[in-house]
Order: structure tokens, then sequence, then C-alpha cells
């Protein structure tokens, strides 16, 4: 719902007002992104959680949590956004005094889909074993960073100190020195130096009045809409399917959108150049800069049609990216069926609303599984 002088998103925690109680006997609160993920968390005996309303996670949020817990553990979804989600929290959790620990969710599950194929003892064991920030971050950096080059490890190093360096300790300063020197294989004592290098430049850029305007950059996608992107790119195999079954409405990275409509366009045209040959009369960086990135992921595509269709254990890439749509629109109709203050009529065409998508999934979901038949 749009926000009001009395309904404020950023200063807005769902499930407070149940979790208060969990939440002061655990001094920890779990923080997952969706309203959906938290009711399934709830229902599988995670009790101390709470999740934004339709937001990132605000220095409001964690004022307000700072009055129940000493420790966030944020539990976002596996694909790049989410992840990236976590990484930013660290700019308003640790200002409000938290300490900050990560769960990881083996992709391509988030919280709900995890306790479904899982289970909820499963799910609490990864809540106990949540790494602490800046172990996850180094993992994290170590893993999307080639360690077998100087510029990679320049970049590992760099990112640790700019991180470690906001929590003014030296004693974490040292000890992160030490962990990363050890991860990325060089001398202590050199890593050491730099991190005293980033301090020292962080505080340079705070006493100077001077601006400088930095190109920031490029949100990645979701991980099924990073792969669906992909496959158009790479493959004109399944391309009048894809045309034929997707709706762009639900694509939600914009830049993503953009590129497969134009791809879309260009096939229902019979005009398709070849990727190369599009990218270079596009003319538009945001868009050259994400096909570059999606053309130079190493990780290889495996059975393509089942990518698009599904098997009996795997949703098919467009198939999840339609769930996930259907399940953001169904928790906003949720709200708004439920909500008092609307007039009856409003009331009654959210709940139509929800059985109309509702019946539209089952019919998506069984047609999804002829397809497989068929392949």
């Amino acid at each position: 719902s749009p926000e009001t002088a009395i309904f404020t998103k950023g200063k807005t925690l769902f499930g407070l007002d149940k979790s208060k109680r969990a939440l002061l006997d655990a001094k920890s609160a779990v923080i997952c992104e969706g309203q959906l993920d938290l009711i399934a968390c709830f229902m599988a005996g995670v009790k101390n959680i709470v999740a934004p309303q339709g937001t990132a996670f605000t220095a409001d949020h964690a004022r307000i949590l700072k009055r129940y817990v000493d420790e966030v553990v944020l539990c976002f979804d596996a694909d790049n956004a989410g992840q990236n989600a976590a990484v930013r929290a660290m700019d308003v959790v640790l200002p409000a005094g938290l300490a900050i620990r990560v769960v990881t969710i083996p992709a391509p599950h988030d919280p709900d889909s995890f306790i479904k194929e899982f289970g909820a003892e499963a799910f609490q064991e990864r809540i106990k074993k949540a790494q602490g920030f800046f172990d996850y971050y180094l993992d994290r950096l170590c893993k999307t960073n080639d360690l077998t080059t100087d510029r990679g490890r320049v970049a590992v190093v760099q990112a640790m100190s700019q991180a470690v360096h906001k929590t003014n300790s030296p004693i974490l300063l040292d000890s992160y020195a030490q962990a990363t020197a050890i991860r990325i294989g060089v001398d202590q004592n050199a890593v050491r130096t730099e991190f005293k290098k980033g301090v020292r430049a962080a505080t340079r850029v705070q006493d100077s009045d001077e601006r400088v305007t930095v190109s920031s950059p490029l949100e990645p996608p979701p991980t099924e809409e990073w792969w669906l992107l992909r496959l158009l790119l790479e493959t004109d195999d399944f391309t009048t399917w894809i045309a034929e079954n997707l709706d762009l409405n639900w694509i939600t990275h914009r830049i993503v959108r953009e590129i497969l409509k134009a791809r879309l366009q260009a096939h229902g045209n019979g005009n398709w150049p070849g990727v190369a040959c599009w990218l270079t009369g596009a003319n538009n960086p945001e868009w050259q800069r994400l096909v570059t990135q999606v053309l130079t992921d190493p990780n290889p595509i495996v059975k393509p049609e089942e990518t698009l269709k599904g098997t009996p254990t795997t949703k098919g890439t467009v198939d999840q990216i339609r769930e996930k749509f259907v399940k953001q629109q169904l928790a906003a109709l949720h709200q708004r069926a439920h909500n008092p203050e609307l007039p009856i009529q409003d009331r009654i065409a959210a709940l139509a609303q929800i059985k109309e998508l509702s019946l539209g999934s089952s019919r998506f979901s069984a047609f999804a599984k002829t397809e497989q038949a068929k392949v």
C-alpha cells in the first residue's frame, strides 16, 4: 500500500507485534526479505523473526530492533540481489550497535522453499550455524573474485579493508587482515599495511569537501532472470516457446526486462542479427554491461530444456519467475483483503483477484508438467 503520514515502510517491521517476546528472549532477530518467508519461518519454529515492509532494511529498522536485541541474523534469498542486500545491510546495522551474522540458503532457494524441501529442523540448524558477517563477506569476496590473479587478490583486500574499518575496531582490523591474508595466500604484514592505507584513505574522504561522482555498479538480476537472459542470448532453440509463455511483467529487473523485450521483438519480426551485431547497434551502456557479464559467465548451461520446462525435481526457469511474481502479488492482495479500513467492496475484489491468481497459477503448473512430458 502507499505510504501515509501514519504508515512509513522504512519504519515498519512486519511481524514485530507477534515476535517481540521471542526477540527479547533470544536477544537476536532473524531478518528475512518478505512476508511469506517470515510466515514460513514462524511456522517452522523460528519465532524471533521480522521482515521489512516491501523495502530495503533501513537505519530506522535497525534502531527499532536495538530496543529488543543485541544481534541481527540476516536471512535473505540466495540470488545475487538477496546476497547484495545482505552486504548493504551492514551500513545500517553497524551504526546501531548491533552484531551481525548471515544465514546462507543454497541456491535457488529462499527461506520458504528451503523449509518446504528440507524441513523445519534443517532450517533451524542453518540459523544456529549462521556465520559472522565478516567471515561471510570474506567467503563471498573469495568466490566472486579470481584469486589466481593480482587484480582479484587486490579487490578482496580493498573490499575487506573498507568493510572492516567501519567497525572502528583495531582488534577486528588486525584479525581480519590476518584472515584475509591466509585466504588469498599472501604475507600478513602486506595485508595489514593495505588495511591501514584503507583507513587513512577513508579518513581523507570524510575530511574532504570535494565531491567525486562514481558510477554505481549494476545491480545483478535474480538468478532465474539471469539464466533466462543468458539462454535467450546464447541460443534460438527456445525463443518461440519463451515468447509464447513469458509475461514480461513477471521480470523484476528493469534492464533484464528491457533486453528481453527487445530480443523477443527482434525474434518476432524475424530480424535478429545475432547478439554481437544487435548489442553494437543497441548503443545502450547498461545493456552492454549486463549482456557482457551474462555471456562471460563461466558456468555452463546444462540441459536447457530442463532449465525452461522443469523436471520432476526442479522447477523450470519460466515457472520459477512466474511463481515468484504471483507470490508477491498474492502477498499484497492478502494484505488488502484483510485491511479493515478498506471498503467491503474493495476487500471482496481483492479476494476475487486472489482466487483468480491462484487458479491461474495451478493452470500454469499443469501446463508446465505437460510440456515436461513432451520433453
